[in-house]
C-alpha cells in the first residue's frame, strides 16, 4: 500500500513539473518579437475588452500610455503559427477626439501602424456604431468589423445580413458572442486572412441597383 502511495506521489510530482515546464515554454514563445499587430477599437461597453481577453488569454501587460494616465492593454497570441500582438485601445466614438481616451486611441492607431484593426460594435445599435466604421475605412485601415452581442440582437428581433453588409462596406464582417466565445475562432481566421492579404472584398455590382433592393 505504501509502495502504491509513493508511486502516486511520484506521478503527481512529475505532472506538476511537466505543467510548470510547459507553462514556461509557452511564456517564452510568446516573448518573441511579434510578426503582426492587431489593434482593437470601439466605443465603451461593446464588449471590446472581453474579445481582447478571448483572443489573448492570460499573457497580458497593462501600462499607461506615455504622458497620460490612460491604461493600454497589450497581449499576444499565435494564429496559424504567426505571433500577433493584440492591443486593446481606450473606448472611442470617433477619429475626431473629444477626450483624453479618444486622443490616446487615435494616436495608437496612427503611430503603431497595425496590420489589422478590429472594430467591435454592439449589434443592437449598429446604425449608431457605423460612423466610426466608415471613418476607419476612409482612413485606409485594414479593417474587420466584429458584430458583438449577436444573441441580444436576435432577442430584440434584429436581423443583420452580414454578407450584404460585407459587400456594402468592402470589409469582412464577423458575428460574435464574446460572453460565450462563439465566433472567436472565425474572427481569428479572418484576422489572419486580412493581415496576410489572402482575402479581398469587393462591392457586388447589383447592390442597390434593383428596385427590390432595400
Amino acid at each position: 500500500m505504501a509502495h502504491q502511495e509513493r508511486q502516486v506521489s511520484v506521478f503527481r510530482s512529475l505532472g506538476a513539473r511537466l505543467r510548470d515546464w510547459w507553462s514556461k515554454m509557452g511564456q517564452k514563445s510568446l516573448e518573441a518579437t511579434p510578426q503582426k499587430r492587431v489593434v482593437i477599437v470601439g466605443s465603451p461597453n461593446v464588449g471590446k475588452s472581453l474579445i481582447f481577453n478571448r483572443l489573448t488569454g492570460i499573457y497580458v501587460t497593462v501600462s499607461n500610455y506615455p504622458g497620460t494616465t490612460v491604461e493600454v492593454f497589450r497581449g499576444r497570441t499565435y494564429i496559424d503559427g504567426v505571433l500577433y500582438e493584440i492591443v486593446d485601445t481606450p473606448g472611442m466614438y470617433s477619429l475626431l477626439p473629444s477626450s483624453e481616451e479618444e486622443r490616446v486611441a487615435r494616436r495608437l492607431l496612427m503611430e503603431e501602424q497595425p496590420d489589422v484593426v478590429v472594430h467591435v460594435v454592439d449589434a443592437k445599435n449598429l446604425e449608431r456604431m457605423l460612423p466610426l466604421t466608415l471613418q476607419l475605412i476612409e482612413a485606409g485601415f485594414s479593417l474587420v468589423l466584429a458584430l458583438n452581442m449577436m444573441d441580444e440582437a436576435v432577442k430584440a428581433g434584429i436581423q443583420i445580413d452580414t454578407e450584404l453588409l460585407t459587400d456594402i462596406l468592402c470589409t469582412p464582417v464577423v458575428p460574435v458572442i464574446a460572453t460565450t466565445g462563439q465566433g472567436i475562432n472565425q474572427l481569428r481566421r479572418v484576422i489572419y486572412e486580412v493581415a496576410h492579404g489572402s482575402t479581398t472584398y469587393t462591392i457586388r455590382p447589383e447592390i442597390g441597383r434593383g428596385d427590390s433592393q432595400d
